[in-house]
């Protein structure tokens, strides 16, 4: 049997999958008929308040009115919703719905007396935890430290990296997913995600270390020079993070304790603990003064293409001493 509705609920939060989720489940308990969407944009919380009281108009079993962005209200129109909530409509649903709200807003506090609250957050250090456990939800093995990277290429957005999950889960079947699946099948967003590269440098792969780095450049959405110059800064923090851990090492720290006192990841600490055991402390330290060179190159301390003096460094960072 379904639970009772309450006369109103508000819902919001960084989880929009599972924002959409709660308001299609709600929509659904009502008749296509029976369903007014409104956009706080133009709905003041009176003329909210003035659809929920006509009734009449829709067909019997109750009927909802939903109110997309009320962020954008005032106190006022919280009050108005609050006082409608002392005597409602019968059969009648108010949804709010928010991109997000504080807990202390005076909406929240309204419609928390005679409504139901929903909030559907996760905090940006939750994420890659949220996208492991909907990737096991749909049965798909994982590499270790795939969810970071995928949020490396997607962005913090929810709604993209569900969609993505599903993507990934879609082509899966039975087939474990990697880097490499990673790379064919998702399209990165926003800034660029540098870990095939870092992680070839990390193993002293040459040859992937350029495959990345071409791969970084197809995909592009920013100039070259600026996407070069961009890359040589991280590679260049990267390779201090690397030295820095190494270092760590050598004092008896493990990663996890490494990657408190450097305000890394765990994850990124254990990647880098890996990859320092591949260099001697005197190659971190000539890495560091190879990719000052190449800032400086790529900057203007060279006449040769920027491509050029990119590939040059790659290759002697990776080649053995």
């Amino acid at each position: 049997m379904a639970e009772a509705l309450k006369a109103a609920y508000l819902i919001f939060g960084t989880n929009r999958p599972r924002v959409e989720l709660a308001v299609r489940r709600l929509r659904d308990r009502f008749g296509p008929d029976a369903v007014e969407r409104l956009e706080a944009s133009d709905t003041s919380g009176e003329e909210a308040v003035a659809a929920c009281n006509a009734g009449g108009l829709f067909a019997s079993g109750g009927r909802a009115v939903i109110v997309n962005g009320v962020e954008r209200w005032k106190v006022a129109d919280a009050k108005v919703v609050g006082a409608y909530l002392d005597d409602p409509a019968p059969e009648t649903v108010l949804a709010l719905l928010a991109e997000q709200l504080r807990r202390d807003s005076a909406l929240v506090k309204a419609i928390g007396k005679r409504g139901q609250i929903l909030a559907y957050d996760v905090a940006k250090r939750e994420l890659p935890e949220w996208v492991s456990a909907q990737l096991r939800e749909r049965g798909v093995t994982t590499s270790s430290g795939l969810a970071r990277e995928l949020i490396e290429l997607v962005g913090d957005d929810m709604h993209e990296l569900a969609c993505e999950i599903d993507k990934l889960a879609t082509w899966a079947g039975d087939e474990k997913i990697g880097e490499k699946e990673l790379e064919l099948l998702v399209c990165p967003r926003g800034e660029v995600a540098p870990f095939g590269l870092t992680d070839a440098w990390g193993r002293r792969d040459a040859r992937a270390a350029l495959a990345a780095y071409e791969l970084l450049l197809e995909r592009a959405s920013e100039s070259r020079q600026a996407l070069l110059t961009r890359l040589a800064a991280l590679l260049s923090a990267h390779v201090g993070k690397v030295q820095a851990c190494r270092r760590l090492s050598q004092q008896g720290l493990g990663p996890r304790e490494a990657a408190a006192q450097l305000g890394m990841h765990p994850y990124a600490a254990e990647k880098a603990f890996a990859q320092a055991r591949n260099f001697s402390e005197a190659e971190l330290r000539r890495a560091t003064v190879r990719l000052a060179a190449l800032d400086l190159a790529l900057k203007g301390g060279s006449r040769l293409p920027s491509e050029l003096e990119f590939e040059r460094a790659l290759i002697a960072l990776t080649k053995a001493a």
